[in-house]
């Protein structure tokens, strides 16, 4: 089943809370949480002060993804938080500290996810799939909004699809970058089943339009000429 997250990293921060109250009636599975730390990505965005804030505002299911260095140190503040996800990026921290982080997630009873980067081959997440309940892959260079799709990351995407069905089957695997009605159906072919949508989602007036258009996209034929 696909899962649809919206990206609050293109809602208006002014109304944030009324912006997920939209995207919950629209039928959106997940709040997507960007956080951007100035350091591991080029962009400051939001912490743990804001999530804290949505939890208390909304039932959603809050996806956060940590772009940020060392993640080890605030994984279990953003679990305290509320979040029911906590994805950072295996580029970010020491091998020894990313194990350590997930197991502090576990252990706090919330889901884990380690993210690459397109330059980061996927054969990376290879000694920690099996500990994972989610993988994601950027297709786009983490640290801004509204970039373009880059199509040169779905081989990635179904050699890391094949990876989880071999050693973790029940691992969800989520795309982040450019996904919109015409690259919804590419990544969904490839093996994903959790879309992160920003401006395809917040940039439009219509939410439960667009959250469903994602929906109908994922389950055409895709169109390798987008």
């Amino acid at each position: 089943m696909i899962k649809i997250a919206p990206s609050i990293l293109s809602a208006d921060f002014g109304k944030l809370a009324a912006e997920v109250a939209e995207i919950r009636a629209a039928g959106a599975d997940y709040v997507h949480v960007d956080v951007m730390d100035g350091l591991f990505v080029p962009n400051i965005s939001i912490g743990i002060p804001v999530v804290k804030s949505l939890r208390g505002e909304t039932d959603m299911f809050l996806d956060v993804h940590l772009m940020i260095d060392r993640p080890h140190r605030y994984v279990g503040a953003f679990c305290d938080a509320g979040a029911d996800l906590v994805c950072f990026h295996v580029e970010a921290d020491e091998p020894q500290d990313l194990l350590a982080a997930i197991d502090e997630v576990k252990g706090r009873g919330k889901k884990v996810a380690l993210a690459v980067k397109p330059r980061t081959p996927a054969s990376v997440l290879l000694p920690y799939a099996d500990k994972l309940d989610m993988a994601l892959v950027m297709t786009v260079e983490p640290g801004f909004g509204g970039q373009s799709f880059m199509a040169d990351q779905l081989p990635k995407i179904r050699g890391l699809r094949a990876l989880l069905d071999q050693m973790n089957p029940g691992c969800d695997l989520e795309v982040d970058g450019g996904i919109d009605p015409n690259t919804a159906p590419l990544v969904v072919d490839a093996g994903a089943n959790v879309l992160v949508a920003g401006s395809a989602v917040f940039g439009r007036a219509d939410r439960s339009a667009a959250v469903e258009a994602l929906r109908m996209a994922s389950a055409v034929r895709p169109n390798y000429d987008v």
